[in-house]
């Protein structure tokens, strides 16, 4: 086997394995390089030997962090669509309050429409799914107090002076009197969600606030080619983002930074394709992160907050930011600090940023999501035009002296170590570098493997139409135009390129354009128009090259 096919194989071989490992990072599963985990401190041991889901503190003062013990759910959770609920509007997302513990047990996305052109429904309580937002008060030595089970009244609703649709519930138990407030801003995915919290029993011990993502550990149905993290998420100042597997959870081997500190930024979050929830607590006080599971196939995220301690008589209020919407990148980072890094990219963030930043300026004049593709595809291909120039122009040479390497192999078919002497001083002799058609591809691979995290996790690429038959650049072309233009552009290539002498690899290449049409049957057509655009960039490099060498050897 000659020395550039060698070394092509292996480029192939790295950027499988780099693909391979940054689908692993990205799963939130064990890579087979790099970090392990992004955070230090292991989780409170998971128990199920409580009957109620509601959290248990063991704090003694507004300064220790409390500790959850996770718990069974109970059965009137897996109800609340029976129950009474209280809804709330904007221009954008709707959202709907139990009477049982003022939960958001489900959130309507206006402007996100599925398949059959309805509004997507992210949060919701059903036999078949759960995925809602809650929270309530806890206190050491457990005393009965207002908390996700308990029954809210509503006191009012309407819109306040600013013209914001807002409602209030309470509910009191044992002396403590738990006020809600949900306020929604126009054009806003973010929920204002005000806890005013009045103590009347001085026999109550210090009061903690918690705010929890619950959801079950079903993942989306996607494609068998590709796979998208569906979990709980936690950020803080220090620790940064790290994403937990539910299967990690279940096996109680998560690690999460627990104590944030008083004006450090933290929040949790349940994320899938596209789409997350987050809680946004305040940063005046310590906090509390916890994870766990709370049924079968049923876990939860959230945060507790120790509030100040609270006088007889006396009210405090504690406010929080509850995030229900699609992972828009610019309206993420508006909203919290590290909020955008919902939208993840795994290692290559510092190269994916910067290319969807590019591809929504473009976006911006053209008004188009495939023609933005089609324009940041010929740019990139611009960028790299030395490098790609430089490895066409090997390959060209390459097949040029095609003919002279094959009599070699036949000459010197027992001799190989002979026939491998030859040519290596015939590409001396040509001023030929055997690794001028790998090396400058091999740094272009980060770069593609970027652009294909962007084009799979940007959400405004969802139900953008391109042209005639592309009505969705997010699923697969309905009518496998592009996969089919794809195979026949990667076959041109095949033929531009030099032959492999190896008559095993020759086969290979040969049936490359069809494995590689196959696979892209299945992938969203953004990205199998990516790849058609190069290609066809590509081949155009690639044939003028190979035309002005054949003029300049005449």
């Amino acid at each position: 086997m000659d020395t550039k096919r060698t070394i092509l194989w292996a480029v192939f071989s790295i950027a499988g394995l780099l693909l391979y490992n940054n689908w692993l990072a990205y799963e939130g599963k064990t890579p087979l390089f790099g970090p392990q985990s992004m955070s230090k401190q292991e989780s409170a041991p998971i128990s199920e030997e409580k009957k109620s889901d509601v959290p248990v503190s063991t704090a003694t003062s507004t300064n220790a962090a409390p500790v959850l013990a996770p718990k069974t759910i109970p059965a009137s959770m897996a109800q609340l669509a029976n129950k009474e609920r209280f809804t709330l509007q904007n221009d954008v997302l709707t959202i709907e309050v139990s009477a049982d513990g003022a939960n958001v047990v489900s959130a309507t996305l206006l402007k996100e429409l599925e398949a059959d052109k309805k509004p997507m429904q992210l949060m919701q309580v059903t036999p078949g799914h759960q995925y809602f937002a809650r929270s309530g008060l806890i206190a050491a030595g457990n005393a009965d107090l207002p908390n996700h089970t308990s029954e809210f009244k509503l006191q009012t609703s309407g819109k306040d002076g600013s013209g914001r649709p807002f409602l209030v519930v309470a509910s009191e138990r044992n002396g403590v009197i738990l006020e809600k407030t949900f306020i929604l801003n126009s054009g806003s995915y973010v929920i204002d969600v005000m806890h005013r919290v009045t103590k009347n029993n001085a026999a109550v011990g210090p009061l903690v606030l918690y705010t929890e993502l619950v959801r079950d550990g079903s993942k989306l149905e996607e494609s068998q080619f590709y796979s998208t993290f569906t979990g709980p998420a936690v950020y803080t100042d220090k620790e940064k983002f790290n994403k937990l597997e539910f299967t990690d959870i279940e096996k109680n081997k998560i690690t999460i930074p627990k104590q944030v500190p008083a004006g450090d930024p933290a929040w949790v979050a349940m994320v899938q394709h596209y789409y997350a929830s987050a809680w946004i607590p305040s940063d005046k006080l310590n906090r509390d992160i916890y994870a766990g599971k709370i049924d079968s196939n049923v876990y939860r995220v959230g945060i507790q907050t120790p509030l100040e301690d609270i006088a007889a008589g006396k009210t405090t209020v504690e406010t929080a930011r509850l995030f229900v919407g699609p992972q828009q990148e610019s309206t993420l980072e508006a909203i919290a600090p590290g909020l955008e890094l919902l939208k993840d990219y795994g290692y290559l963030t510092i190269l994916a940023k910067p290319i969807f930043w590019t591809l929504e300026r473009i976006h911006e004049y053209v008004n188009n999501w495939g023609w933005s593709i089609v324009i940041l595809t010929f740019l990139i291909k611009l960028l790299f035009y030395p490098l790609s120039a430089a490895s066409y122009k090997s390959m060209a040479r390459m097949k040029e002296v095609q003919p002279r390497v094959m009599a070699m192999r036949e000459a010197n078919k027992g001799n190989p170590q002979k026939m491998n002497q030859e040519m290596m001083a015939l590409y001396k002799k040509e001023k030929i570098n055997p690794l001028g058609g790998c090396l400058p591809m091999l740094i272009q691979i980060p770069v593609f493997i970027s652009l294909y995290w962007v084009l799979l996790s940007s959400v405004e690429i969802r139900n953008a139409p391109w042209i005639l038959w592309i009505h969705d650049l997010a699923v697969p072309d309905p009518y496998y135009i592009l996969p089919v233009i794809m195979a026949v552009s990667m076959w041109v290539q095949t033929k531009l390129n030099p032959t492999p002498p190896d008559p095993i690899q020759a086969k290979v290449m040969l049936y490359m354009p069809i494995i590689f049409s196959v696979m892209f049957f299945f992938f969203p057509a953004g990205l199998v128009l990516y790849w058609v655009v190069n290609n066809i960039l590509s081949i155009a490099q690639q044939w003028q090259i190979n035309k002005m060498i054949i003029k300049r050897a005449m």
